[in-house]
């Protein structure tokens, strides 16, 4: 799997912006990537080291438009930690 498919997006809410001081990022991941392949893939797109990668599943929700109905996409998210001599990611500076 390429990194670029890995990776999605990043996830940019306020919370995760407080988490962005202890040189943690919040990404949209591919529902199949495992924790390995996240680390991997953020240490070859952004060149910095991970020490951690946490996960959460978000199951999709039900969703009616008149008398269509059905499920959102589930998503995948990841918390991944930095270590402490990485550098900030350019790619949040600013938020």
């Amino acid at each position: 799997m390429n990194a670029r498919d890995v990776i999605k997006r990043p996830v940019i809410t306020e919370r995760s912006a407080d988490l962005m001081d202890g040189k943690k990022y919040t990404f949209e991941v591919d529902v199949k990537a495992n924790k390995t392949q996240i680390k991997q893939a953020i240490e070859e797109i952004f060149e910095v080291k991970v020490s951690k990668v946490n996960t959460l599943n978000k199951k999709g929700k039900f969703r009616r438009f008149g008398r269509y109905h059905g499920y959102k996409p589930n998503r995948k998210k990841a918390i991944v930690t930095l270590t402490a001599d990485s550098k900030e990611l350019e790619f949040f500076e600013g938020v």
